[in-house]
């Protein structure tokens, strides 16, 4: 009922290959897990009715093929349009929802088969090609990691810049937008699922087995990476809104930050030699920063419309603390790219290219206003004046953003005839 030794070999039968580039990337998302074939005749035969054998091999032969063939896209990248990457996605999605409902029989309470067969997926960030575990839950597990990483693959390619035929440039559109924001629920949704339904039926034993793939806090951080992505989608949104206010704009600037601090507390310790670790990291890192320039732009506008010498101090340094902000997200993200896999940066748009576009225009143009309100150190080549002091801390606002709501579905009525021969 434990792991199965490391492979050197990939769902394609040759060693595990990390591809060179993965493409344009706005969602970040370790690649994809790819399961490998199972012989449920051989492992279930003459104990278990053929109708579900047969089904369950069928269904899980679809989930093979279509993965294998989505991870292989990742090895050789192309510009695909978002309707065409959608339409693949979708159809892998949509087959791992008609496999799980039958899978789900070997779990039920009272089962024989739970230990029954073998399965194997290859992993992505873990140490170890792949993982073999005994134990169907380890297969729902797998599945619902699958389904999540799909609806970012979904995510990414729904925020790349696509052409209208209108005369304009390639843009991401408002309506993309805002159907990232759903897509990102529903990753954090089957992630949650997986954290508090699914995890709890496997032994502290095996779970010390999993590979860090499917760790609790990997689990935990890509859901919460979910919602720091939905978050900024909501920005962005409410940066191009008239109707939108300051507050507004300021409260979802600081959930970021909050959302992507907890994936940096919640993450686990990743290999690092192989690339995907690291560059998961830098992600992370790069989200977080940038989060923070947004919120402390928002903040500091705020805080300048106070009447006090004070308040404009205070706003004076924390529009200062996000350009030195906006300038470490840079050069995190340009660390982040050329990291192997190495990957393309998109035209910015929503809160990206606004940060980019308005902070240092608004910091500098503050600094000048107030001059007399700080101390000034006057720099000889350019006569810069810049302020001593730490920035104001940031509010603390409750997280509205939560996971999608998602139950493991019902078991296919095919289960539903006396167990169909135990």
């Amino acid at each position: 009922m434990g792991c199965g030794p490391s492979s050197q070999k990939d769902a394609v039968g040759g060693p595990r290959r990390r591809p060179g580039s993965v493409g344009d990337v706005v969602v970040f998302l370790p690649g994809l897990r790819v399961p490998r074939s199972v012989d449920f005749a051989q492992a279930l035969g003459g104990r278990l009715d053929s109708v579900i054998v047969e089904r369950l091999s069928a269904l899980r032969a679809r989930v093979v093929e279509m993965a294998m063939q989505e991870s292989a896209a990742a090895l050789k990248p192309r510009r695909k349009t978002a309707a065409r990457h959608g339409s693949s996605t979708a159809n892998l999605l949509q087959a791992l929802e008609d496999y799980l409902p039958v899978l789900l029989g070997l779990v039920k309470e009272g089962s024989l088969f739970r230990h029954a067969v073998r399965f194997t997926w290859t992993n992505q960030e873990d140490k170890a090609e792949e993982t073999t575990m005994a134990d169907a839950w380890y297969e729902v597990l797998s599945v619902l990691h699958l389904m999540a990483m799909v609806c970012l693959l979904q995510a990414n390619a729904l925020l790349l810049p696509r052409s209208y035929g209108d005369g304009y440039a390639p843009r991401v559109s408002e309506e993309s937008r805002r159907a990232t924001v759903d897509v990102f629920l529903k990753a954090a949704g089957y992630l949650d699922c997986a954290i508090r339904h699914v995890l709890t039926q496997l032994p502290p034993e095996l779970r010390r087995q999993l590979p860090v793939d499917l760790a609790e806090g990997n689990l935990k951080a890509l859901s919460l990476q979910a919602l720091g992505q939905g978050v900024d989608m909501q920005l962005g949104l409410a940066i191009d809104s008239p109707k939108a206010t300051l507050a507004v704009k300021r409260r979802l600037a600081c959930e970021m930050v909050k959302y992507w601090q907890q994936v940096q507390e919640s993450i686990p310790e990743l290999p690092v030699s192989d690339g995907w670790g690291k560059k998961h990291r830098l992600f992370i890192k790069w989200k977080y920063v940038e989060a923070k320039a947004a919120a402390y732009y928002f903040h500091g506008l705020i805080l300048d419309e106070g009447n006090t010498e004070k308040a404009h101090g205070m706003a004076i340094a924390a529009l200062q603390a996000s350009e030195e902000f906006l300038k470490e997200s840079k050069r995190v993200s340009e660390a982040f790219h050329s990291t192997p896999p190495t990957s393309r940066s998109p035209t910015p748009f929503g809160t990206a290219k606004y940060l980019a576009d308005k902070i240092p225009k608004d910091a500098s143009s503050k600094v000048r206003i107030n001059q007399d309100l700080y101390t000034q150190e006057k720099s000889l080549s350019c006569g810069i004046c810049r302020v001593i002091g730490t920035p104001p801390p940031l509010p603390d606002f409750a997280l509205a953003l939560t996971p999608e709501d998602y139950d493991l579905p019902p078991l296919d009525p095919l289960w539903n005839k006396d167990d169909r021969r135990q």
